[in-house]
């Protein structure tokens, strides 16, 4: 028994250490977190997420994602940037989700600005790529106390999408936005997702 055991360890593959104790959490960086984003829609469904993410965990979010997509017509932009207040009061009796009035009204804000950045640029993709020059920036971190709460990159980002209107969108929640939507790996360089990533640029 102990020996099966010991095997059935050493064949876990290594991981960020942030992911470790909760199964979402596990599923969402063994698959999702880092990954190139250049879907629109996709793009759209993390600056939703993130926006409701600001002072608080991500864990918290990610389990409250499914409610988040049924409650925000799954997260299409064009239907959410024509939400009235009277979607907003209902959204608000809405227990599954984080019931944040301000963040709501910046969603529905954010869905408009984006709308605005399509029609500039062509997609969304095209505009928000420009941050890291259409490439994945290594992190190359050995220890996730390495890892920065805030770049230059996402600095810039951030003044820039306040220019255009968005809210919650301050250095550390767009440097969280540029680590899910792939613009940067900050996978450990021990972690089985760093190389993999790394490959798909």
């Amino acid at each position: 028994m102990t020996t099966t055991t010991s095997k059935t360890k050493s064949a876990e593959p290594k991981r960020c250490v942030w992911c470790m104790k909760d199964a979402q959490e596990l599923h969402y960086h063994d698959t999702e977190w880092g990954v190139p984003v250049h879907d629109d829609h996709k793009h759209f469904e993390f600056i939703v997420l993130d926006t409701f993410q600001a002072g608080l965990s991500w864990k918290t979010v990610l389990h409250k994602r499914e409610a988040f997509r049924k409650a925000f017509d799954g997260f299409q932009v064009e239907k959410v940037a024509k939400y009235r207040p009277s979607k907003i009061e209902s959204l608000m009796q809405d227990t599954g989700i984080i019931r944040n009035g301000l963040k709501m009204k910046a969603t529905v804000s954010n869905a408009r600005a984006f709308l605005n950045i399509q029609k500039e640029f062509g997609t969304f993709d095209s505009y928000i790529w420009q941050f890291t020059q259409g490439k994945t920036l290594l992190g190359k971190r050995k220890i996730h106390t390495e890892i920065p709460a805030s770049s230059a990159e996402s600095l810039a980002m951030s003044m820039d999408l306040y220019a255009r209107g968005f809210k919650f969108v301050g250095p550390t929640i767009c440097y969280a936005y540029m680590q899910a939507a792939g613009m940067v790996n900050d996978h450990l360089v021990d972690c089985f997702r760093y190389q993999a990533i790394k490959e798909m640029h």
